[in-house]
């Protein structure tokens, strides 16, 4: 190939790595409007610190955006690999993709307009015989994206999981979508470390200090709590308590309501 070819063909794939670039940027929904890396760790240890039930570990917690990009990664405990579960902060990550993908925006049209489901609400439905069964296989994590290095910057502002799609769907408690003021559903959040039950609370105070619980449809019949969990493994959306059915009872009911 002559020099002016070779020239050529260099622009030529630079430009094509430009589109490349442009193009994948373009399908990543923006972080900017959520909380920040900070933000989310002072709302997760807050809430943390306020549920005390059972266990009462450490805990890793997830925000997404629409798309289910990760925007943040967090953890409660002074270390990122020995102070909680590490498995916990792919989990917490899964929770927060499936609450949001599994939940809908005011402006979808139809008649569930701003249905919110919890990852709690879809154990009993993916139990064998239910309407579910088999959802938790359909949407696997991102491998590649889940456990991609350093680990010293895993729940640091710049966690490898920041910026990519991490997939996955989740079917016991601990993932919520995140609702704006006008009812839009902008993401969702996950915190796993601890019992289902626990984190489902967790969860939900984390999210309310951050200030994106304004949910209006749910599965629970609590107005109040629209997606919270329901411990009645007969009910189509139910789950199963974990360690401490009388103190999860009281607990779930307690949760601060939505605005």
């Amino acid at each position: 190939m002559s020099a002016s070819g070779l020239s050529r063909a260099v622009v030529l794939s630079a430009v094509g790595l430009g589109v490349a670039t442009l193009a994948a940027s373009e399908v990543r929904a923006d972080c900017r409007d959520l909380p920040s890396h900070s933000e989310l760790q002072t709302a997760l240890t807050a809430a943390n610190a306020s549920v005390d039930l059972t266990l009462n570990n450490q805990m890793w917690g997830t925000i997404v955006a629409e798309d289910g990009t990760v925007c943040a990664v967090a953890h409660t405990g002074d270390d990122n690999l020995q102070s909680q579960w590490l498995a916990s902060r792919v989990i917490s990550a899964q929770k927060a993709n499936t609450a949001n993908s599994l939940s809908l925006g005011q402006n979808d049209g139809g008649i569930n307009a701003g249905l919110a489901l919890s990852t709690a609400n879809l154990w009993a439905a993916v139990q064998p015989g239910g309407s579910l069964f088999g959802l938790q296989f359909s949407n696997p994590v991102d491998t590649s994206v889940a456990y991609k290095g350093p680990s010293r910057n895993f729940g640091a502002p710049n966690d490898p999981m920041v910026g990519e799609l991490i997939g996955g769907v989740n079917v016991f408690g601990g993932g919520l979508a995140l609702y704006d003021e006008g009812g839009d559903r902008i993401g969702g959040v996950g915190v796993s470390g601890d019992t289902s039950c626990r984190d489902h609370m967790v969860a939900w105070e984390t999210r309310h200090n951050l200030g994106l619980d304004f949910v209006t449809a749910g599965v629970s019949g609590d107005p109040a709590r629209p997606d919270n969990i329901i411990f009645d493994v007969t009910n189509p959306f139910g789950h199963p308590n974990c360690l401490d059915p009388a103190g999860e009872i009281a607990a779930a009911a307690s949760l601060t309501p939505v605005p």
